[in-house]
């Protein structure tokens, strides 16, 4: 296990494993002993409201061919869903935010999108057309959207993944600085916020020279930077168990730690947030059998509480029934959740994204770790919740040949004991992580209308209730929401 520290050096996870018993577990795995301590005299950054977000096409905003709205205040189904898994931020804009054969949004339709935005209480990253843009629609659009919207308005983005039309830089920022210098500029929104550069994984320089040459002038929201740490989803075409063994190896927090050195300390040296505004498993559509399965949700869990730990302001999981993958548009397999009949078919991911939520509403605090086995594919994150109530997720991510339960023991350090004590689990039945189907958070499912009957199960305490042990089998992960003395 690697130490974990955020950009303000608030959090840390120290893991040392050392030698113990092996205890063995009901379901006949071998059971290790882990402590995990909490430190609430150090209470870091907190997590920002808006932190869970998903994005969506560009082309889900216009109106579809009976000039009905996907994004639409008449749309309750998708509200309540969007209100039921905790997303509290919606970018849009992907490959048809800049794809010529589309028309750009009109009035209407961004009406339709903000009332949606108003009617779910989220936060809208919008996407102004770059390449084979014109300023002047640009111009007219951000003013009549911060003129009616300010309060739902999160920023402006120009341009989606410029590093795909534009190959040089300089190109590129000349080009942005016209469309931000006419937007700004005093007749129409001075005030206007942006984000950006929104390059593609392996373009960080290009948020660095971004950070470095527009921070001054205030008008960055937020550095934005895409994500897919699994790489591209053909190379997994016919390999769906080494996709899903990819992203739940302890490896990708070695990966993590490398792609954030490429360009967070610059943004940090520079005063700015960052925001992954599109991110996901594996890009092009994501990995079949993999992207759709309950290993992406205990890769998404952990994903988000890295990033969280190590001081970023939110992620948006990029989703759809469809994503634009080149200049072609694929199913989504790494969808939060997909259109049905009755609602939306909540992915196991979408329970990670609701988990996330459920366990993050205060301020990080440092957790130490120590156990009794080497590498043991085992993670730990706190907070300290606004209602002073300590919210400790915890991920167990071993599986198949290397499955192991963990017995987690779970103290307070020198600020004493725990009054009471609850978890909430998100598992399968069987701990298998190619399963699709059968994910519970809290013991049950997530229905297509939106219903979600989880339950948090009381703890029981040592007697003097200084520590409590929490099981966590293999395969799965828990929220503990701890109530000081």
């Amino acid at each position: 296990m690697n130490s974990r520290s955020s950009r303000t050096r608030y959090f840390c996870v120290i893991a040392f494993f050392c030698g113990g018993i092996l205890i063995s577990g009901t379901n006949g795995l071998a059971q290790m002993p882990v402590a995990v301590t909490l430190n609430p005299h150090a209470a870091g950054p907190e997590i920002p409201a808006d932190f869970v977000g998903l994005s969506f096409e560009m082309q889900r905003v216009l109106a579809d061919s009976n000039g009905n709205h996907f994004f639409s205040a008449t749309n309750r189904a998708l509200i309540a869903t969007f209100k039921m898994l905790g997303i509290k931020n919606l970018r849009v804009g992907g490959n048809t935010a800049d794809r010529p054969t589309l028309p750009v949004p009109a009035e209407t339709d961004v009406d339709n999108l903000f009332a949606f935005a108003t009617a779910a209480d989220l936060k809208v990253i919008y996407t102004l057309r770059l390449n084979h843009g014109e300023l002047a629609t640009a111009v007219k659009m951000a003013n009549y959207i911060s003129g009616k919207y300010p309060s739902q308005l999160d920023c402006f983005a120009i341009g989606n993944e410029p590093n795909v039309f534009s190959t040089n830089y300089d190109v590129y920022i000349a080009e942005w600085k016209r469309y931000a210098a006419a937007i700004t500029a005093p007749t129409n929104v001075p005030g206007a916020k942006f984000c950006g550069p929104s390059v593609s994984p392996g373009h960080e320089k290009w948020a660095v020279r971004f950070a470095a040459e527009l921070a001054a002038g205030g008008q960055l929201k937020y550095i934005s930077q895409h994500d897919y740490p699994g790489g591209d989803a053909r190379k997994f075409a016919n390999a769906a168990e080494a996709a899903r063994e990819k992203i739940l190896s302890p490896a990708m927090a070695e990966h993590y730690a490398k792609f954030a050195a490429n360009f967070v300390p610059a943004v940090i040296s520079n005063k700015l947030a960052f925001r992954f505004e599109e991110a996901n498993s594996f890009y092009d559509g994501g990995a079949l059998d993999a992207s759709d399965t309950f290993a992406s949700a205990l890769w998404a869990l952990d994903y988000q509480w890295w990033w969280a730990a190590h001081g970023m302001s939110g992620i948006n999981f990029h989703t759809g029934d469809k994503v634009a993958a080149r200049d072609e548009n694929k199913p989504c397999r790494y969808a939060t959740f997909w259109t049905t009949t009755n609602g939306f078919n909540i992915h196991p991911i979408g329970y990670a994204e609701k988990m996330f939520s459920l366990g993050s509403r205060g301020k990080m605090i440092p957790v130490e770790i120590s156990g009794a086995a080497n590498n043991l594919n085992f993670s730990a994150y706190a907070v300290l919740g606004d209602d002073k109530i300590f919210y400790v997720t915890l991920l167990n991510k071993t599986h198949g040949a290397n499955a192991t339960n963990v017995a987690v023991s779970i103290a307070v350090g020198e600020a004493g004991g725990f009054a009471q004590g609850e978890i909430l689990r998100l598992a399968t039945p069987d701990g298998d992580g190619a399963r699709k189907t059968g994910v519970t958070l809290g013991g049950a499912e997530i229905t297509e209308e939106a219903n979600w009957n989880g339950k948090w199960d009381k703890l029981s305490f040592d007697r003097r209730g200084l520590a409590i042990v929490v099981k966590v089998p293999a395969a799965s992960a828990a929220v503990v929401k701890l109530t000081p003395k």
